[in-house]
Parts: C-alpha cells; sequence; structure tokens
C-alpha cells in the first residue's frame, strides 16, 4: 500500500506545483495589465492621450484628393445647395436684386454650416478632449461669428445684435424644443432622462448672460448712468471681458475638473454608435480636415460679405422688417447642423447630447460669441455694446427663465417639446410685427438726440 501510495503522492505535488505555476504567471500578467492601464489613465489625465487617441491614430485614413472631396462634397444630401452661393454671386454682378442674392446667399450657406461641423468632429478624432472643445468653441457658430464680424465692417450693430439674440433664442426654443418634440414621439410610453446637474449649470451660466445684457440696457432706460452715453459703452466692454473669463473657466470646469460628467456622456454617444452600426473610425486625415476647415470657413466669409450687403435690399423688397430677418432668418441658417444633430440624438434617447447641443450652442453664443464681439468692436472702433434694448432683452430674459423651469425636472416628454416649439413661433410673430426704433433703413444704430458730443470725451480708456 504504501509503494503505490508514493507514486500518486508524487503525481498529485507535480500537479500541486503546475498549479502553483499557473497561478504565479497569472497574477504576473495581471500586474502587467494593471500598471499598463494605470501609464494610460495617467496620459490621460494629463491630456496627451484621449481615449480613443491611439485607435484612430493608427487608423488614419489616406485618401486621395477625389475621394476626399467625395467624402465631404457629395457625402451630404444637403450639399446640393452648394451650387446656390455661386449662383448669389452671379445675380449680384447680372442683376439688381437684393432680394434674390439674399435669398440665394442663405441657402448656399446652410450647407456650409454644416460641413463645418462635419469637419470639426473628423478633426477633433485626432486631439485631446481639451482641445476638441476649443475646437467645438470655435467652429460651432463660426456662421454666426463670420456674418457678425461683417455686419460690424458696414456699422450694422443692431444687425449683430439682434443675429447673435435670434441664435440663442433659436437653440434655446426651436433646437431644443424639436428634440424634446421628436424623441418624445418615439419614447411616449415614458418620459426620457437626462442629467439634472448639468442641465442647472447650463442653465445658471445663461442667467449669468442675461444679467451681461440686462444690466447695461438698465443703465440705458434709467437715465441713471454717471456719462450719460459712455457709462453704457463702458460697462458693457467691462463686462464682455468678464463673461469671457468665465467661458473659460466653464470650459476648464467642463474639460478638466468635471470630466467625469462629461466622458461618460461621450462613452454614452460611442456606445449608441456601435449599436446603431456605425463607423467610429475618422473618414478623413487629420490635414484634410484642417485644409477643409479653411475652405470652407474661406467660402462662408465670401458669401456672408454679399449675405451681409443684401440685408437692406431685402428688407425693403419683400417688406419684413429687418429685425424678423436678423433674429429669425439669420439665425435658422447657423443653426441647420446643431438642430439636426439635437434631433437625431433625442430620438436614440441620448437627451444629455441633444441638451449639449442646443444649451452647450446658445452658452457658447451668450457667453464667448456676443462679448467677442463687443471687444472686435472696440479694436474696429465701433460702439458695439451689450444694450440690446428692451424689446429683445425682456425677450430673451423671458425665454431663459422659461427654459430653466423645464429642464428643472430632469425629464422630458413630446408636450414640452411642443410648448418650447410654439414659444419660438410667439417670438418670431413678435419680430415680424416688431419696428425697432434705435435701426435706421441701413441697420446702423441710432444715437438719441440727447446725446452730447461732450459725453464721449470720459471714455478714454473704454473707447
Amino acid at each position: 500500500m504504501s509503494h503505490c501510495k508514493v507514486p500518486a503522492l508524487i503525481e498529485a505535488q507535480v500537479e500541486m506545483g503546475s498549479v502553483n505555476e499557473l497561478e504565479h504567471k497569472s497574477l504576473f500578467r495581471r500586474e502587467e495589465d494593471v500598471s499598463t492601464q494605470a501609464k494610460a489613465a495617467s496620459l490621460m489625465e494629463q491630456g496627451s492621450l484621449s481615449p480613443s487617441f491611439h485607435e484612430h491614430a493608427t487608423k488614419s485614413p489616406k485618401n486621395s484628393v477625389v475621394k476626399s472631396i467625395k467624402i465631404v462634397i457629395l457625402s451630404n444630401k444637403l450639399n446640393l445647395l452648394l451650387p446656390f452661393g455661386p449662383l448669389a454671386i452671379l445675380v449680384h454682378y447680372m442683376v439688381d436684386s437684393k432680394g434674390w442674392v439674399f435669398l440665394l446667399s442663405l441657402i448656399g450657406i446652410t450647407p456650409l454650416a454644416e460641413r463645418l461641423g462635419y469637419a470639426t468632429e473628423q478633426l477633433a478624432f485626432y486631439t485631446g478632449p481639451t482641445v476638441g472643445g476649443l475646437l467645438n468653441a470655435t467652429f460651432g457658430n463660426v456662421t454666426e461669428l463670420i456674418i457678425s464680424i461683417f455686419a460690424l465692417k458696414n456699422g450694422m450693430i443692431r444687425v449683430v445684435q439682434q443675429t447673435l439674440l435670434g441664435s440663442i433664442l433659436s437653440n434655446m426654443l426651436l433646437v431644443l424644443g424639436c428634440a424634446f418634440f421628436c424623441g418624445g414621439l418615439v419614447f411616449h410610453q415614458k418620459d426620457q432622462v437626462f442629467d439634472k446637474g448639468i442641465a442647472v449649470v447650463n442653465s445658471g451660466l445663461l442667467l449669468m448672460a442675461v444679467m451681461g445684457i440686462l444690466f447695461p440696457a438698465v443703465l440705458y432706460y434709467t437715465h441713471s448712468e454717471v456719462h450719460t452715453g459712455s457709462s453704457e459703452l463702458a460697462l458693457s466692454r467691462f463686462s464682455s471681458c468678464i463673461m469671457l473669463i468665465a467661458y473659460a473657466a466653464y470650459l476648464f470646469f467642463q474639460l478638466k475638473s468635471q470630466s467625469s460628467s462629461y466622458s461618460r456622456l461621450e462613452e454614452e454617444a460611442n456606445q449608441n454608435e456601435e449599436a446603431s452600426g456605425e463607423d467610429e473610425d475618422p473618414e478623413i486625415s487629420k490635414w484634410e480636415a484642417i485644409i477643409w476647415l479653411s475652405i470652407l470657413t474661406a467660402w462662408v466669409s465670401l458669401l456672408s460679405g454679399y449675405l451681409v450687403d443684401a440685408i437692406e435690399g431685402a428688407s425693403v423688397s419683400w417688406n419684413i422688417p429687418i429685425a424678423f430677418i436678423s433674429v429669425i432668418l439669420l439665425p435658422i441658417v447657423g443653426n441647420a447642423a446643431e438642430h439636426a444633430g439635437a434631433i437625431m440624438f433625442a430620438m436614440k434617447d441620448k437627451l444629455d447630447l441633444s441638451l449639449g447641443v442646443a444649451i452647450g450652442s446658445s452658452i457658447q453664443i451668450s457667453m464667448f460669441v456676443v462679448p467677442f464681439c463687443v471687444v472686435i468692436g472696440w479694436m474696429m472702433g465701433e460702439q458695439m455694446d451689450l444694450n440690446f434694448q428692451l424689446f429683445e432683452t425682456a425677450m430673451l430674459f423671458i425665454t431663459v427663465i422659461v427654459v430653466a423651469f423645464f429642464l428643472q425636472e430632469g425629464t422630458s416628454n413630446y408636450f414640452k417639446g411642443l410648448m418650447l416649439i410654439l414659444c419660438y413661433l410667439i417670438v418670431a410673430a413678435s419680430f415680424f410685427v416688431h419696428e425697432d426704433p434705435h435701426q435706421d433703413c441701413s441697420g446702423v444704430k441710432q444715437v438719441g438726440s440727447s446725446l452730447q458730443a461732450d459725453d464721449f470725451t470720459n471714455t478714454e480708456f473704454w473707447g
């Protein structure tokens, strides 16, 4: 019996030794995986590595010029409207019809605004989260910014104010309303849910923007300025600098301090694309995206010049107030990409992404584009200020309050979306019958007759 047990004992010891060796190897591999993940996590925290940076960098496509043109120009049905841009320029030189030039330019800019968003998304594949956020902030509303700069060059300050105001109203009421409405119809059995905390922060930023725009108007209409006509301008420029600082802090907060909340939204978007079978890899290379951004921006700039020049003539020939053209028609073109994106995400039950598109764009315009235009006007010698006048300021204030109430519960349905759309129709009708008393036929802001020339001598620093 003892001789039989010895081989069995030896065999058992060998098996135990092999098991221990396997456990040791598996633990060693596990330690290697943990160290690799720790290194990747540290690189991501430093901003030098995005979650999918290496994957996308290795899969960077190498397209020929013809293939790149085919991907960017011929892949979207909306690009069928691109020929309207050259047609607008042709009509400008051959036919004396400002109305047609304005209409054709407006239609021609629509696909360019959408393609700018596409090129920005493609370039964001190759950058970290911080650079990607800055790219979205810069190019997300580049159409409105270019139109505003051309209007500032022509001294059309009221057109600039009303166009930017219209973009804010359009994003908060029309874009968000359509997203809630379409998403609510698709998921009518339940209330769709979004992150209440992020929505509250965004509502607070919008209220801060209203504060910056409201106080110069209150100062003007209460006639409580220390220096009549100049204190309002000085306050606007100081508030604009503060708002730009606040927006930079918001970007840092969004992308660094609270990056976990926003990276979760990116992960949801990626999971949504995987579930729908869409390809997450970039379609064009980094340099192709940069070149296309430059080309599209230059083309938008060219058409914007013809568009702004034709606003007065279009208002006269169509018998439509300039305020309606600036607040309603121009922003709809600039928000075409945001409109489509917000609805698409809502119909896939990704309300956080829809809010990021609609409310995020409103924050960009109110906290970045508006004060930036004040600073640009300051450099140009134009008296661009934050006094959007009583009618427009009241409209913005009430809109932000209404949207904040709709967002406070953290849920949405088709009824809330319908209410926001109907609110936008009321806004559109109001501007259709509104005649701006501070705007002459050329769209230039008039200065009250009660202002004296000596009142402007106290603006040595502010203007």
